[in-house]
Parts: C-alpha cells; sequence; structure tokens
C-alpha cells in the first residue's frame, strides 16, 4: 500500500478519498471534512497492482472484485473524484516507470495500424455485443454517440433527436428538394441516422458498416419502415464504397480510424462525395493535441481506437484537397450522455449480469465512467467538422444550421408526428 499512498498524498485535495485495505488498514486522502468515497481493496495484492499501473490495475481491480467502492458511492463517484483531482495537475496517475511508460506508448502507436482484416475484428470486438445489451442503457433509437443537450434537463431521447436534427441542418437538405440525391453515411451503426434522414428529406441512403449485427438490425428496420429500396445498409469497408454520394455522414466512425490512416479516410471521403456535395465529420476529439490511446480502453473496450486532435483532422483535410466550410467544438454534451448511459446501465446490472457476467458490468461500468470523467474534467470534446470541395456549396453565413435544426426538432416534438413515426415503424 505504500506506493498507492505516496501517489495518493500527492494526488487527492479536492473531495475526501478513504481507502480500506485488506487487512483493516485505514488511509484519508484530501478535504478531511468532506463526504469521502470510501474503497475497499479486497487481497494482499490488489493495491500494488493498481500502483504500478493506476490507469490500467484501477480497472481491471474492480472488474475482478479486488477494488469495491462502498455503498452509498459507487465506481462513477470514485473515478470523478480521483480524476477530477489528476487531471488539475496535482498529481499523476501514470505508470511511476518511465520505460514501461514508452512501452505502451509504441504499443499504443501501433495498435493504430488498422488494416482491412483488423479494423473488421476491432469493430466486431466491441458492437456485436447482444442487442438486447444494448438495448438497455442506449435510447429508442439506438443512437451510440453523442446527443445534443440543447437543455441538460433534457431527456436523452429528446437530446438524441436534437442531436439528428443538428447534424441533417449542416448537411445543408432541403424538402421537397432531395429526389435523386444520394447519402453515404460511414459507420452507420443501427442505422437510426439513416432512415432518420430518410424520413425528413426522401434522399437515398447507403448506411456502412463493420458490425455484422448492426447492418443485420438497420436492414430489418428499413424492412419494417417499407423504405428498404431506398435505404440500404451493407457490410463494408467504407474504402470499397463506389460513389459519388451527394452528401456523406460519419458519425462516432473516425475515433476506429487510427491516426495512420487519418490522410486516407480523408482522400477517400474526397474522391466519394459529388464536386457539389457536403461532407460532415461527427467525432470525438481531443484538446490537448494529438496523443495515444490508454492500454485498458485499447485492451478491453475499443482495440486499434484512436481520439484525434483538431489539429491532425484539419491537417489531413488540407492534404487531401477538402475546403473546410465550419467547425463547432461540442464540450459537456458527451459527459451528459454518458452519465445517463451509466444511470440506465447501473439499473439494468441484473439483466447484463445474466447475459454475460458480473466482470462484464463491472467493466462497462467503469468504461463509461472513465469517459464521462473525460467529457467533464478531461481533454475530451466533440468535433463537428463541415467539409465541402467547393465553398459555393454553403450560403454565406451559418444562420441557415440554427434555423434547420430549430425546425427539425419542432417537427420531431409534434405528438402527430410521433404517432406517424410509431405506424411506419
Amino acid at each position: 500500500m505504500w506506493l498507492l499512498d505516496k501517489m495518493l498524498r500527492a494526488m487527492v485535495r479536492e473531495g475526501q478519498l478513504r481507502v480500506l485495505d485488506h487487512d483493516g488498514s485505514e488511509y484519508r486522502y484530501g478535504d478531511l471534512a468532506a463526504d469521502p468515497v470510501t474503497i475497499r481493496f479486497t487481497d494482499k495484492g490488489a493495491a500494488l497492482h493498481v500502483a504500478r499501473d493506476p490507469r490500467v490495475g484501477a480497472g481491471e481491480a474492480y472488474m475482478d472484485g479486488r477494488l469495491v467502492v462502498e455503498p452509498p458511492h459507487d465506481i462513477r463517484d470514485m473515478v470523478l473524484l480521483v480524476m477530477k483531482n489528476a487531471n488539475r495537475g496535482r498529481g499523476s496517475i501514470s505508470a511511476p516507470n518511465p520505460v514501461k511508460r514508452g512501452i505502451d506508448w509504441a504499443f499504443a502507436k501501433a495498435d493504430q495500424i488498422n488494416l482491412r482484416p483488423k479494423a473488421s475484428s476491432n469493430v466486431t470486438h466491441h458492437y456485436d455485443l447482444t442487442r438486447q445489451f444494448y438495448e438497455l442503457f442506449l435510447d429508442e433509437d439506438r443512437q451510440y454517440t453523442m446527443a445534443y443537450f440543447t437543455d441538460p434537463a433534457n431527456s436523452l431521447e429528446r437530446a438524441q433527436l436534437d442531436k439528428k436534427a443538428l447534424i441533417a441542418a449542416k448537411l445543408r437538405l432541403e424538402p421537397g428538394k432531395c429526389q435523386g440525391m444520394r447519402l453515404l453515411d460511414i459507420g452507420c451503426g443501427w442505422g437510426g441516422l439513416g432512415l432518420y434522414l430518410h424520413r425528413h428529406f426522401g434522399i437515398e441512403v447507403l448506411g456502412v458498416s463493420l458490425a455484422p449485427d448492426q447492418v443485420r438490425f438497420a436492414n430489418e428496420r428499413a424492412e419494417q419502415a417499407g423504405v428498404a429500396d431506398r435505404v440500404k445498409f451493407q457490410l463494408i469497408d467504407y474504402r470499397d464504397v463506389s460513389g459519388p454520394f451527394d452528401r456523406i455522414t460519419s458519425v462516432g466512425m473516425i475515433e476506429h480510424v487510427g491516426a495512420p490512416h487519418l490522410r486516407e479516410y480523408f482522400a477517400t471521403t474526397h474522391s466519394l462525395l459529388a464536386d457539389d456535395g457536403i461532407m460532415l465529420t461527427h467525432t470525438i476529439g481531443r484538446t490537448n493535441g494529438p496523443g495515444t490511446t490508454d492500454k485498458w480502453t485499447r485492451k478491453y473496450i475499443f482495440p486499434g481506437g484512436y481520439i484525434p486532435a483538431l489539429s491532425e483532422l484539419v491537417s489531413a483535410c488540407e492534404k487531401t484537397g477538402w475546403e473546410i466550410g465550419d467547425v463547432e467544438v461540442l464540450r459537456y454534451h458527451y459527459a451528459h450522455t454518458l452519465a445517463e448511459w451509466y444511470r440506465r446501465t447501473t439499473l439494468h446490472q441484473a439483466e447484463i449480469t445474466a447475459l454475460y457476467d458480473a466482470r462484464l458490468f463491472r467493466m462497462w461500468q467503469f468504461y463509461l465512467a472513465g469517459a464521462e470523467q473525460s467529457f467533464r474534467h478531461g481533454s475530451m470534446v466533440n468535433f463537428h467538422i463541415q467539409s465541402v470541395k467547393r465553398r459555393s456549396a454553403l450560403p454565406m453565413t451559418r444562420d441557415y444550421i440554427a434555423a434547420e435544426a430549430a425546425r427539425l426538432s419542432a417537427l420531431d416534438a409534434a405528438p402527430e408526428w410521433h404517432l406517424e413515426r410509431k405506424a411506419a415503424e
């Protein structure tokens, strides 16, 4: 416990963390007047396992039941407390050994090389968990990306509708004028965005993904809605798609590309877009420059994944012929989204444990809590990058975005629209 004790004493200043070692020894850190978050180690080696490599060890110890958070608090409270202190520069939670940090950096860079076979297996690792699992914590449309909270008090369902409205507005689609137009949705998920855009604008949609069950489910939804002739989903790498398309969307997909492939990604999409088209890239991004994906996330959640910096995205755009029409930084929206996903996941502990086991349930809790803290206290935000080949494809000002997003959001809020949608589904 001596090594972890040394690290926590240097780091924790705000709030109070109380640690009970396996032998009953008690340690307190931070503001002793604050309500303590209490964790307990259940075996002799657990504290050392965490101290040797905190970013990996804490997650593994919690997953394996070696680190327990005592009620009334839970792992989210612990993660938010510890990382709030760590991210304010009062300490470090990196592995203390510089050689080990260097090796991890090298492995992290190598992990980002996502050739076709590896890209497919990486996506399957995360997204081919059962349909029932994702239904337990996502909204009714299965949007597995940041929701857009125009009001933090809004429901997840409302915020996800508003996210789709914002994306649609930035695509500059006009009702009644999309006949014959084609849209490519890269990383289409369970098909919700493609179906939404077709429903509102009548545009023809091709969604592509490397997750087999997502594609199956999305096509089932298109069949049920009676639009399978106009909205199609394929199990194919975006690099193998043939164009042209009038619009391209990429929502929560570029995080799987890897930094070495960003230029390839933007070159490919540039070749797929019509000359007067518009592409909207929605991605998690880092605000503090290029970096690496932490080892725990690479190992357990997103192998091959990488959150790009804006500098990396813009550089790749500039080198592949794109002109950037608009960039928006969306700051706290994903924190609210992840907090709600965490709440719903925890409510369904029994069902998730029955589907898989207690270890996966705890892994998912740790993943969601860690992601939330990155948006609340860390360096993660979301970027919207609107890119074009010709600047004339966009109006002089960006006023049209807010106006169209508001129109679509109001339409989705109308009771008669919900009845019409449910009838179609």
